[in-house]
C-alpha cells in the first residue's frame, strides 16, 4: 500500500496560524497589564523609557527581577480591586505576564 502523501503546506500553514495566534494572545495580556499597573496613564516615552531602564537593570542586577516578580505577583493576588482586578485575574493564567509584571511595575513605580 502506498502511504498518503503529507500536505507540508497546510502543516506549515496550520502552525503559523498557531504562531500568529499566540503573538496576538500575547500582545492583547501586555495591553491589558499596562493597564492593571496604571502604566498606561504615562505617556508612551516615559513608560518605553522605564522599560528600558527595567531591561538594563536587570542584566546588572538580576536580584532586581525577583523583587519585582513579587511586587507583580502581590498585584496579581489582590482582591477587590474592581475593574483591574478582573483584568489582573484574565492575563494571570498564562503565566507570562505575571513575570513581565514585575518589570513594568517597578520601572514605572522606581526605576
Amino acid at each position: 500500500m502506498a502511504r498518503k502523501p503529507r500536505d507540508y503546506d497546510a502543516e506549515l500553514q496550520v502552525l503559523m496560524d498557531r504562531a500568529k495566534k499566540l503573538k496576538e494572545q500575547k500582545t492583547v495580556q501586555l495591553g491589558e497589564l499596562v493597564q492593571v499597573t496604571g502604566a498606561d496613564n504615562l505617556p508612551m516615552e516615559a513608560l518605553a523609557g522605564a522599560l528600558l531602564a527595567a531591561v538594563e537593570q536587570s542584566k546588572k542586577s538580576p536580584e532586581a527581577v525577583t523583587r519585582w516578580a513579587e511586587r507583580g505577583q502581590a498585584l496579581f493576588q489582590q482582591d477587590g480591586r474592581g475593574k483591574r482586578g478582573s483584568k489582573a485575574g484574565a492575563a494571570e493564567p498564562a503565566g507570562g505576564p505575571a513575570s513581565d509584571n514585575g518589570k513594568a511595575a517597578a520601572a514605572g513605580g522606581g526605576a
